[in-house]
């Protein structure tokens, strides 16, 4: 990091990161303060880099911008510092080749890009033996291996008759091809999900920042700062890079997450504190407030209040919190679905294993029974138990439903990746499917409801003359006629309005707007236009098109600040003071009309002199002025009052003593203001607005609006746009009455609750816990900095990709890249497809399990030879089409318009409900009788001979005929309602049609060239067509059983008392997950996660399946056992004493309160 070669600028990389880790002033004095960087950087504090830099000219040394005597290398002193072996192998990646040509090559060179360097993924041997460390795939491989050898000492060992094929051997390397797909196909399944999550990330990690090049203030993505770059910040900013502070108003950042700081830290300019360090270098008396002191822009903070600007000094790995990260990346946790689905599949692999260790038992019983008269050698022995084990084993294989976490996963994966293009970036898992049963959503208005391109479209200058704002109220209600004071401000068109006004009326309005904002000139798509606030936006383009005003940075250079008091939410305006060319100073007020007006004694009378007339305020003039606002926003206009006061003096005697003012202080001064104008803004609703919540309605989804605006504006956009009904019983109400409510009054209000006007960002958290307390799944938008809290405890919590802060996207699980509403719609869609693909994949892979179970279970144990119907190979196929193709085909179904027909699923709700029971068992009945007949009467009804001619022939239709049920009931299970139509939407999922092409073409290629391998032989025409026609009875069989009524099949579900792991997640280490989810959603509202970091959960197969599995079930036979043991004393404690599941011992607790008609099975004990 010292030694750099070819550098032209007075500093490297190494002594600059000495100015932190941990903050240094003598670093900071030794490299000259602000000038010395400044210079030895090759930049300029006030223009910035330039544009068309390349390489820079000539060089800069260190001496010539450090203070005279300051040693080079600090405590090395002049001597260049020569790194260790270790230390040097174990640095920074070397910068990329950066030609001559490229913009900024040379300080791209020797500072390196704003970068980290990318998390090195895994490769395809290293997944495929992941896939691979599973114990039933390992003894298959075991089992394989002894069969093979076995067969080859048979094939070339053991004598033959004459005509017999020498094929002993194909059994055991079929079994090994067969392992080898399956992890080949697992493998480039989780290769794939890898590649689309790295994407994401590189997506989520890309922003938005603005700085200043060639004198202009321009926006750039944050992979393109460069050290030398001056860089604004603002409220909410994440600040990326290390940095200097130049200039700015109240600048205050929250370093906790930097250096573990808890307070705010107040910034100080990087010139005074220069001075201050040099005049203590002079020999003079340090300043009192000197450790205050503060100029370092740390990377990893929160700007949470002011503006300003400061110099780039890192960037990228060399940046603090570049050096944090790359020791930070973290893998996201399973998501509560994906948990789920890991304790259903665990479940069912112990049911399948104790199917499998009942069938060994009961085979090797009649195994040994035929050994005494049996005229078999000692190899045909051998290779018959072999076979039996096999069979076993390949019962577990089939009864484990590995693919269970792999359609969550790969249903997730899928989902981002489209929700991607539909402007819904996904930064934490979760929000995905949680999405899909979300009840309620609380949404801004402005820029998600409205299109945010705000124009000025009626003002009313004082009682002197106004334009626009004459349009009919959209509500009704009161009018201003109706109310007794006429309104006497003369209305005219716009032209005529600017004729009317003075030169010093204008400079007044243009210095209020120009002056008193945080927005700036700048380029977008080409345009010139301001970037910032849009409100202020609009405030200033009315200025420059109907005022005349100069440019803004112009104005503001013209204008002298002494104070500015940052945008605060909880009273609604902002201010900046200036001091005047006679000497006096004027503070400008700009925000909430009507909080404004109320501070006003004073107005403008007369604005065409050369002054503004001002004359007094009255009662009537207050009165008209309540109705103009109250007009305003009836015609759904954002209004904005504009007020000023002169003071002889600044500070003036109420805030003496204050050392930073903020507006809790400024309210002291606000008081006897001078009303210039209310603005009236007109934001558009957008055009897909409407009828996105008619489909939010349609859905079940409450939505409710909750804005800044007062609560006429709010109350007038929200009829517009369908959310607020009063004829059903709507409630619209301002935030300061809304949080002044109990409790009770808060939790029979709420439900009704349409607006929230006027809200502050705690009663937007105030809303969110009282509905999560109603047991509501919410989902909320935000985008400034103190809407963190809300979009943290809220179940989903979307930041805007456009307005939002830094801050307000940390917090939150979706990133809506457009601002739109019409977004957050297709998320709640994709949210319910994730839901529907990982239960359309349940209720067929239960089927296949069931059957496939049965089936080889009874067919071995009837055989004389223990033979099962379907053999060892048979049923590894069968394996790979239930898992991982029809995990592929039903994990990709998009959404389908009638998605959005139905209610959300309630927190509470099964994962297997009683409609997917019911084609569960009833397929399941249906493939069991059509096998059982085939195999035990298609000797009689089908004449095969199958101890002579044809031994193959009847267990070759059985498995084409169980292969066909499955692909035909794969069309069946994409529906999960009683609907009939089973096709619907299937032409849009070419995944689904390719994967079935594969999967038939595969059952194609098995029947005319697998003969061998699978035992079986080439099936006829006639027979194919009674395959594929049995087959194809799934169909009508499942309309039948969608015609059933779901009534009929509850008390048979309800009988059987399903067992707690196929609804419900179990065990301490879920409960504890779900106490921890819940205080950290409640308590930790300001804390940050690591899930922010997207990184593929891998397919995980159960703790039967192996090391993916162990990565997410941490429960073994010792908890188990001691969970039994509880569950026991509690019993004994019922029955001795009549206790309730209350009565615990100690150390054990309760979880899963059962609501009012759960049923007693959902009940849990758990320690």
């Amino acid at each position: 990091m010292f030694v750099t070669k070819d550098n032209k600028f007075a500093f490297s990389p190494g002594q600059l990161s000495k100015l932190f880790n941990p903050k240094s002033y003598d670093a900071f004095y030794a490299l000259g303060g602000l000038k010395g960087l400044e210079t030895g950087l090759r930049t300029n504090r006030e223009t910035g880099l330039s544009v068309d830099e390349t390489t820079v000219d000539g060089n800069v040394t260190f001496e010539e911008v450090a203070p005279k005597g300051t040693p080079k290398y600090g405590a090395n002193g002049d001597t260049e510092p020569v790194p260790k072996a270790d230390a040097a192998a174990a640095g920074a990646p070397p910068p990329p080749d950066h030609k001559a040509g490229n913009g900024f090559a040379d300080r791209r060179r020797i500072f390196q890009e704003n970068r980290l360097p990318e998390k090195k993924s895994k490769t395809l041997l290293q997944l495929a033996w992941i896939t691979y460390n599973d114990k039933v795939l390992i003894l298959l491989t075991i089992a394989a291996v002894v069969s093979l050898a076995l067969g080859l000492y048979q094939t070339f060992g053991a004598k033959h008759e004459a005509g017999t094929p020498k094929v002993d051997w194909i059994e055991g390397v079929a079994i090994m091809v067969a392992i080898i797909i399956v992890v080949l196909v697992g493998t480039l399944n989780d290769w794939q999900m890898e590649r689309q999550f790295n994407n994401l990330n590189k997506k989520h990690n890309d922003r938005t920042v603005k700085v200043v090049r060639s004198g202009k203030s321009v926006e750039i993505s944050v992979f393109d700062i460069m050290v030398g770059d001056v860089m604004h910040l603002f409220a909410g900013d994440l600040v990326p890079v290390d940095g200097v502070f130049i200039t700015g108003h109240g600048v205050k950042c929250d370093e906790s997450s930097a250096t573990g700081e808890s307070d705010l830290l107040k910034k100080t300019p990087a010139d005074e504190v220069f001075a201050a360090l040099d005049e203590v270098a002079k020999g003079g008396k340090p300043r009192s407030d000197i450790e205050k002191l503060d100029c370092f822009i740390i990377s990893g903070s929160k700007v949470n209040e002011g503006t300003g600007t400061f110099l780039v000094t890192a960037v990228g790995v060399n940046s603090s919190y570049g050096r944090i990260t790359m020791a930070m990346h973290t893998e996201q946790e399973d998501t509560p679905l994906q948990k789920k689905l890991n304790n259903l599949a665990d479940g069912i692999a112990w049911i399948g294993g104790g199917a499998a260790l009942v069938l060994f038992i009961v085979l090797f019983i009649k195994f040994c029974v035929s050994l005494p008269g049996s005229s078999e050698t000692p190899d045909e022995k051998g290779q018959r138990f072999l076979r039996l084990f096999i069979t076993s084993v390949t019962v577990v294989v089939v009864a484990v439903p590995e693919g269970l976490p792999l359609a969550v996963t790969l249903a997730l994966a899928f989902a981002t990746t489209r929700m991607m293009k539909d402007n819904n970036l996904v930064r934490v898992l979760k929000a995905c499917e949680t999405m899909g049963n979300a009840t309620t959503i609380c949404s801004d208005k402005t820029g998600t409801l409205t299109q945010n391109k705000m124009t000025v479209v009626a003002t009313t200058l004082g009682k002197a003359i106004s334009f626009g704002g004459t349009d009919a109220p959209l509500e009704e209600g009161e009018k201003p006629a109706e109310k007794g004071v006429a309104n006497t401000v003369p209305n005219v068109p716009v032209a005529e309005f600017v004729k009317g006004l003075g030169a010093a009326a204008k400079g007044l309005i243009i210095q209020a707007n120009a002056v008193n904002s945080t927005a700036f000139e700048g380029d977008v798509e080409g345009e010139k236009t301001f970037i910032g606030s849009k409100t202020e936006v609009a405030l200033l383009l009315f200025c420059r098109d109907h005022l005349g005003a100069a440019p803004v940075q112009e104005e503001r250079s013209n204008a002298n600040v002494v104070q500015v008091v940052p945008f605060d939410s909880a009273v609604k305006y902002m201010a900046t003071v200036v001091k005047m060319p006679n000497g006096k100073f004027r503070a400008y007020v700009k925000g909430a009309s009507e909080i404004l007006l109320a501070q006003c004694t004073k107005v403008i009378t007369d604005p065409s002199g050369d002054e503004p007339v001002v004359g007094p305020l009255s009662e009537e003039d207050h009165e008209m002025f309540a109705q103009t606002i109250t007009s305003y926003a009836g015609q759904t206009l954002r209004t904005i009052g504009s007020s000023y006061r002169d003071f002889d003096v600044w500070p003036p005697p109420e805030l003496a003593g204050e050392s930073e003012l903020t507006a809790a202080q400024f309210n002291k001064v606000h008081k006897d203001m001078t009303l210039v104008a209310i603005f009236g803004i007109k934001d558009p609703l957008r055009t897909t607005v409407v009828g996105a919540i008619k489909d939010c309605q349609r859905a079940g989804v409450f939505v409710r609006m909750v804005t800044g605006d007062n609560l006429l504006t709010g109350r007038a956009i929200a009829k517009e746009c369908g959310i607020y009904t009063p004829e059903t019983g709507g409630i619209a109400m301002e935030g300061p009455v809304f949080r002044r409510k109990s409790e009770a009054e808060l939790k029979e209000i709420v439900p009704h609750l349409q607006v929230l006007a006027r809200s502050s960002p705690e009663d937007k958290r105030i809303l969110v816990r009282t509905l999560k307390e109603l047991g509501e799944t919410v989902a909320v938008t935000g985008d400034g900095t103190n809407d963190a809290p809300a979009l943290k405890m809220a179940d989903i919590g979307f930041a805007m990709g456009i307005a939002g802060t830094e801050v307000a996207k940390e917090a939150a699980a979706i990133i809506l890249m457009d601002d739109n509403f019409a977004s957050i719609v297709k998320g709640i869609s994709w949210g319910r497809a994730v839901n529907d693909a990982v239960k359309k994949f349940l209720q067929f892979q239960l089927t296949v399990n069931i059957t496939a179970v049965i089936l080889t279970f009874v067919s071995a144990v009837s055989s004389d030879e223990e033979q099962s119907v379907l053999n060892a190979v048979q049923l590894l196929w069968v394996n790979l089409i239930m898992d991982t193709f029809a995990a592929l085909a039903l994990a990709t179904d998009p959404p389908t318009p009638s998605i959005l027909d139905r209610k959300p699923d309630r927190k509470s709700a099964p994962l297997i409900t009683v409609r997917m029971w019911k084609m569960i068992i009833g397929q399941a009945i249906c493939q069991l009788v059509i096998g059982f007949t085939l195999y035990f009467g298609g000797q009689k009804l089908m004449g095969y001979d199958t101890q002579g001619s044809d031994p193959d022939g009847l267990a070759t239709l059985v498995f084409n005929t169980f292969v066909w049920l499955q692909i035909f009931n794969e069309l069946n299970n994409r529906r999960l309602d009683n609907k009939l139509n089973i096709f619907e939407g299937i032409t849009k999922n070419y995944f689904f049609i390719l994967i079935n092409l594969v999967m038939i073409g595969g059952q194609v290629l098995i029947i005319f060239v697998g003969s061998t391998a699978f035992k079986i032989r080439p099936l006829n025409g006639k027979e194919w067509g009674l395959s594929i026609g049995i087959g194809a009875i799934s169909i009508p069989w499942g309309m039948l059983i969608r015609l059933t009524p779901d009534s009929w099949f509850e008390p048979l579900v309800k009988y059987f008392k399903l067992p707690a792991f196929l609804t419900k997640k179990k065990g301490k280490k879920a409960a504890k997950e779900g106490d921890a989810e819940a205080s950290k959603k409640v308590g930790d509202e300001s804390s940050t996660d690591d899930e922010d970091n997207i990184a593929p959960p891998l397919r995980s197969w159960t703790s039967l399946r192996g090391e993916r599995a162990r990565r997410h079930i941490h429960r073994g036979f010792k908890e188990y056992m001691h969970d039994q043991k509880v569950k026991t004393k509690v019993k004994a404690r019922e029955v001795m004493h009549g206790g309730s599941k209350t009565d615990l011992p100690a150390g054990a607790t309760t979880t899963g309160a059962t609501p009012p008609g759960t049923g007693a099975a959902e009940k849990k004990v758990v320690t």
